[in-house]
């Protein structure tokens, strides 16, 4: 099956950025113009995805309202003659097919995960998670992963290598590379310790699932945190299917943590033609 459905986790309470997180979600925090959710509702857009289910949770609702259709100010916007500001708009609601659900208390990314059985079914599918960004001049993380989808038939997800003292903070593979950036995963640990580590490839926000992921995320009790751990129902996953681990070649953003959330700005701003000049010569002055 083409894989033309998406599931971004949204739910998160993004502690990591309070207080600004508070009453805005931090999905919505906007990395130049546009909140950080646009872009990665864009990748996937981009890389063919057709319909798309949000996971989120009570006082997300900016979320759905941005995904709207805003009939009174785009009404303002015709009457002030700014069809600038209309193009810009207009497409935001059109993008895809978006739902929601909303997942009533934090149960760890697997049960999200979980949550969008139904709107699945059988097909496989994307999940994007909602704090990571991908950037690449040419390469689409996400497409990528459903090109070795659809040649592999089997669930692929994204990786970078991160310091040995980093590996405490994600999911960490093991395997054997079957070609240029292209991992056969044979184990999965989650949060491990640099003693513990099998390697320091980390699992990163994107992933192409088959429908089979729902069957082990039922199958799987809470783990670290209490939670259910997605790596988990992954590993189990492993026994019956096999994964692949792709090496995004590019560079990913974590927009949940402040200082993630700072590099993100600065890089996207540096990369826009209107104002990059402009700031790199505020950047040499301030350094």
């Amino acid at each position: 099956m083409k894989v033309r459905k998406a599931v971004i986790p949204a739910a998160g309470l993004g502690t990591r950025l309070l207080p600004a997180t508070k009453a805005v979600p931090k999905e919505m925090l906007p990395i130049l113009d546009k909140p950080a959710i646009q872009y990665i509702v864009e990748e996937a857009v981009e890389a063919g995805i057709e319909e798309i289910l949000i996971i989120t949770n009570r006082g997300k609702d900016a979320i759905e309202n941005h995904f709207d259709i805003s009939y009174e100010l785009e009404k303002h916007l015709e009457e002030k003659n700014n069809q600038e500001m209309l193009e810009m708009l207009k497409p935001i609601s059109k993008m895809a097919k978006i739902y929601f659900i909303r997942q009533q208390s934090p149960n760890g990314l697997g049960h999200a995960v979980g949550m969008a059985k139904e709107f699945i079914k059988d097909e496989p599918f994307a999940v994007l998670l909602g704090d990571d960004l991908f950037y690449h001049e040419e390469q689409n993380c996400l497409k990528s992963l459903i090109d070795i989808y659809d040649r592999e038939k089997k669930s692929v997800f994204a990786l970078m290598q991160v310091p040995l003292a980093d590996v405490s903070k994600y999911g960490i593979i093991s395997g054997n590379k079957v070609e240029e950036n292209l991992y056969n995963v044979k184990g999965l640990i989650e949060k491990p310790s640099p003693m513990e580590a099998p390697t320091n490839l980390a699992v990163i926000g994107r992933y192409v699932f088959t429908s089979k992921i729902f069957e082990m995320i039922e199958e799987t009790k809470p783990g670290k945190g209490g939670e259910i751990q997605l790596t988990d129902a992954m590993y189990k996953l492993l026994a019956f299917q096999g994964m692949y681990g792709y090496i995004f070649d590019g560079k990913r953003y974590d927009t949940g943590n402040l200082l993630g959330y700072l590099k993100t700005i600065v890089d996207y701003a540096l990369r826009r033609e209107d104002i990059s000049e402009s700031f790199k010569e505020f950047l040499k002055e301030k350094i």
